[in-house]
């Protein structure tokens, strides 16, 4: 990468925060979601969990509070920590079937033992806003549509809204989840960036990060990637969120490391996570706008005026 890639920094990297981008995407959620209303038909998404954990807990209650002021409803169905693979996929099926219902987020983690394949693959693809099925994932592999990964659609989103440009950019993805690190490999090389995807059997970690003009870190290791990682003004993704003893969250870089090196770097919080929670929204948005969302609303006499 040479040094003139992208502008020389300051002493700490520039932060690629997410704020002003999640609260521009939820103006426009809110303006669709009020001309939906006007046509008879309210945005609603569906959370699934089965889980005890707080900090799960807290992020879906931060999931319902936005959407609610969007204008969307959000629907919380807690199965709790003993909540079978069979009673989860068949609330997720009915919910599928469901027309008031116009996406579902199945939220992690789940109990020990669970199918989770088996609960992905029982969400309809059409109300799969958080991109997990696997005809989703399948067809945005294909380059058809289909919903990304929220998160994966996120940290594109953020790269696009700080000006980052990746034509013709090498860029390296840390971690290789079904749900964030390959979806993003994929949506950077539609973008012409040249991809190296990483994981924890690579050898040399810092060999293969050290020539990327953007590093996407979606390891869930806090503090994996050091200054030793990074060229001289690489842009950071850092998707990690990682809990610590004091309630706090820590990302997969080491920000105190990398000042200095890096040309920028998201802030944890504050960063990925609320564009993920924006365009989550965004995207049951989406969903209730199809045809026959409106349709099932039995407005089908205003589709031709709002069209």
């Amino acid at each position: 990468m040479s040094s003139d890639t992208f502008p020389r920094r300051s002493a700490r990297p520039v932060p690629l925060g997410g704020a002003d981008l999640s609260a521009s995407i939820r103006a426009d959620v809110t303006t669709r979601t009020a001309s939906l209303v006007a046509l008879g038909v309210r945005p609603t998404v569906a959370v699934v969990t089965a889980t005890d954990d707080e900090s799960t807990a807290w992020y879906v209650r931060t999931i319902a509070a936005t959407a609610e002021r969007t204008g969307i409803h959000c629907e919380i169905h807690a199965f709790g920590p003993e909540a079978s693979t069979n009673r989860l996929r068949t609330a997720l099926v009915e919910l599928s079937r469901d027309p008031g219902v116009h996406g579902i987020i199945l939220q992690t983690p789940l109990p020990k033992g669970t199918d989770l394949a088996a609960l992905r693959d029982a969400i309809s693809p059409e109300k799969d806003v958080d991109g997990a099925n696997p005809v989703s994932i399948g067809r945005l592999l294909a380059n058809q549509r289909a919903f990304a990964p929220a998160t994966a659609q996120a940290v594109m989103t953020l790269l696009d809204f700080h000006d980052i440009e990746l034509q013709g950019k090498t860029a390296v993805v840390v971690g290789r989840s079904i749900v964030v690190g390959t979806p993003v490999a994929h949506l950077l090389v539609q973008r012409n960036a040249t991809v190296t995807l990483c994981h924890r059997h690579t050898r040399d970690l810092a060999a293969s990060t050290r020539t990327a003009d953007v590093v996407v870190v979606a390891a869930g290791v806090p503090g994996l990637i050091t200054g030793e990682h990074i060229a001289d003004g690489a842009m950071i993704i850092d998707v990690g969120t990682n809990a610590v003893a004091d309630g706090g969250l820590v990302g997969d870089v080491d920000a105190d490391s990398v000042a200095g090196i890096a040309g920028g770097l998201t802030p944890v919080p504050g960063g990925v996570g609320p564009v993920t929670t924006a365009l989550l929204l965004a995207n049951t948005v989406a969903a209730a706008s199809t045809a026959d969302a409106i349709d099932r609303a039995d407005r089908g006499d205003l589709i031709g005026a709002a069209g």
